[in-house]
């Protein structure tokens, strides 16, 4: 309930829990599993009754070389840092790893991240993939119909080629899953490297006109659309 509200994170909430800084109905409450009902129950954090906060959704142009996640221990640009004028604490709804540039969702409303993120939901992603090596009709409808990698089969995807330069294929795949590197590993069974990957669209959701390293708020019709 307190991430939900967007006062801070789910660690930062325990925390807070664990130090007497949260009481309900008056009482101090030291574990953080345990059960509110938000509607008939008086939360405070430091005696000060927890509202929600405003609801916040955003999409981020993710460049090279970000990690996503709030602090990196090797000292790298994290994805937070291109957030700095966001006044409300948002967190990503999934990941992209270092190396891959494209699409982030940022929110502070817990119930719509999990609608994204979650595999029952099938929310499609759509990546720019530039393969390794040319690669054939064959290896292309082998990603359509599902790999096997070392978590299990993949669902099929949608893949379209878009060309072939010189030793290079550049196609586009469309998954539901949000495996750790899913795409790279699939591209792996094929025996070629993915060099270039992009996230272009996140169910109705797509790149348009934003900038690298840039974010604007989703509008209500493209938050509607993903829920």
């Amino acid at each position: 309930m307190l991430s939900q509200a967007g006062v801070g994170s789910r660690k930062e909430a325990r925390q807070w829990i664990g130090a007497g800084r949260v009481a309900v109905d008056g009482k101090k409450i030291q574990t953080p599993d345990a059960w509110v009902d938000p509607e008939h129950q008086r939360v405070t954090l430091d005696g000060k009754p927890l509202r929600a906060a405003r609801k916040v959704y955003l999409l981020l142009y993710k460049p090279k070389g970000y990690v996503t996640s709030y602090k990196d221990p090797d000292g790298r640009p994290t994805v937070y840092d291109l957030l700095k004028d966001v006044p409300e604490k948002v967190f990503s709804a999934g990941r992209l790893d270092l190396d891959t540039t494209g699409l982030l969702i940022f929110t502070n409303d817990g119930e719509f991240a999990d609608r994204i993120t979650s595999p029952e939901s099938h929310v499609p992603k759509t990546y720019l993939v530039k393969a390794s090596m040319l690669l054939t009709d064959d290896q292309l409808d082998q990603l359509r119909r599902g790999v096997i990698l070392a978590d299990g089969p993949t669902r099929p995807a949608d893949v379209k080629r878009v060309r072939d330069s010189g030793r290079y294929t550049f196609f586009e795949i469309t998954i539901t899953e949000g495996r750790n590197r899913q795409v790279r590993r699939m591209v792996e069974t094929l025996g070629a490297k993915v060099l270039k990957l992009v996230r272009t669209e996140i169910g109705n959701i797509r790149i348009g006109d934003l900038q690298i390293g840039k974010f604007r708020a989703l509008s209500d019709q493209e938050v509607r659309g993903l829920t």
